[in-house]
């Protein structure tokens, strides 16, 4: 491991004053495991007063100073400097209530969440690791530090991070620590909805979502309990081979990692079970689940306080998931014009993601790619399909005497006799297509 140069001078300055300290935590953990660290922490002996004074001539950042953390701006960049500390009782489940500040790092690493996080290291020393986190990243097993419920009890934002670590990384959360988070998860209740919506998005964008999903369904729905019915919920049905959990999960790993696609493919089946009815040959139906998948849907960005852009994107995409994007050049444009390409483009991949998840039927995902070709082919030739590509403007419609809604009226039906290909999009053609119109309504 090597520390970049102003995260060094930083550990060296608080050294020369006789304060112990150590690189920790995730640039340690990414380290071992081969990967480029995003960020560099370091713990010492010194309290946040000593740091001051060791870092009196550069820029310092009171990030936290009343739970020990300090920022140092240094030339390689931020580096969070916490004074090696234990910690009493969590009484809001979120932050302890006091601190105290000790010289000894073992203690420090006892308070953190899980033994991969809790490896200190220095240039000289080398690994501190007293709770096994390097065998655990060896074998990719992720397990609390101490005794698992304590750590949840302290922090049950812990529970959600667990699932997102495995998420990403692929790790076995260890039984214990797997039974702690089912009896602790009733905490989450506690956490902040932005937390909650922070870790839930990362976990959606892990690799290894799908497995993480599957094995702790539990704990997803404590945070998102409008999913609670999915999983028991089987869709007896010949186009699925799945209960409805098991058919959004595998959905959810079929869209690109990106927050809003993972998602829209979570939920887009979300109100099925509230829709379900089974026929007398036994064959169960959903009529009508995409209009319930958005009313739940909408608690839930709501709640987590997503933006609004990705509020909208998502209740767009949960509300259209089954409605056709057109077959022909024609309809592909017609569905461009109305909801645009950026919306195209990801109601598309909701699609693909919908169909292989469905397990039963490759000719529909083969239909949509034959969609997405029709949609390049139509991009490429440039065809219209939007107002601002049409050939000509509001004040080419004044200037024939048109005024009010009626300007946009007339480019409207402009733009649908091009889509249609009852005029080309050419000034001329398009003046005397509208003339034409305004005569046939004297």
């Amino acid at each position: 491991m090597t520390l970049p140069a102003g995260v060094l001078r930083a550990l060296q300055k608080l050294e020369a004053r006789g304060y112990e300290a150590w690189a920790v935590g995730g640039c340690v953990r990414d380290s071992l495991r081969g990967r480029r660290p995003h960020d560099y922490d370091l713990c010492t002996a010194a309290s946040p007063a000593e740091m001051r004074e060791v870092f009196a001539d550069e820029r310092v950042l009171d990030t936290g100073a009343k739970h020990g953390t300090l920022t140092v701006l240094t030339d390689s960049g931020p580096v969070e400097i916490t004074a090696f500390r234990i910690e009493g009782a969590y009484s809001d489940g979120r932050r302890p209530d006091e601190v105290r500040f000790v010289r000894e790092v073992t203690a420090d690493l006892a308070r953190r969440d899980f033994t991969v996080n809790a490896i200190a290291w220095h240039p000289e020393r080398g690994l501190c690791d007293p709770f096994g986190g390097q065998a655990d990243l060896k074998n990719g097993l992720l397990r609390a530090v101490g005794d698992p419920d304590a750590r949840f009890a302290e922090d049950a934002l812990r529970i959600l991070r667990a699932v997102r670590f495995a998420a990403k990384t692929g790790f076995t959360v260890q039984r214990d620590t797997a039974r702690a988070m089912r009896r602790q998860r009733h905490r989450l209740n506690q956490i902040a909805h932005e937390r909650v919506r922070e870790e839930l998005t990362r976990l959606l964008c892990g690799r290894f979502v799908c497995r993480a999903l599957m094995a702790f369904s539990d704990v997803l729905i404590e945070v998102l309990p409008e999913l609670a019915p999915m999983p028991g919920c089987a869709q007896q049905n010949p186009h699925h081979l799945y209960n409805v959990w098991e058919h959004s999960v595998l959905a959810v790993g079929q869209v690109p990692a990106e927050p809003v696609l993972r998602l829209s493919a979570l939920l887009h089946d979300c109100g099925k079970p509230a829709c379900k009815t089974v026929d007398e040959s036994g064959v169960g139906h959903f009529y009508g689940h995409p209009a319930v998948s958005r009313v739940l849907a909408e608690q839930i960005v709501r709640r987590l306080r997503f933006s609004k852009d990705e509020a909208e994107s998502v209740l767009f995409l949960v509300e259209h998931h089954d409605r056709p994007l057109g077959d022909s050049d024609k309809l592909i444009r017609r569905r461009l014009a109305q909801i645009g390409e950026k919306r195209f483009r990801e109601l598309l991949m909701i699609k693909k993601g919908d169909a292989v998840g469905q397990g039963t039927h490759p000719e529909d995902v083969a239909a949509l790619l034959e969609t997405e070709r029709l949609l390049e082919n139509v991009l490429a030739a440039e065809a219209c399909f939007s107002l601002r590509q049409l050939a000509v403007k509001g004040n080419d419609m004044i200037a024939l005497g048109l005024a009010g809604p009626a300007v946009g009226d007339m480019l409207d039906a402009l733009l649908g006799a091009v889509i249609d290909g009852f005029v080309p999009n050419e000034r001329n053609a398009l003046l005397f297509w509208a003339r034409d119109r305004m005569e046939e309504r004297l």
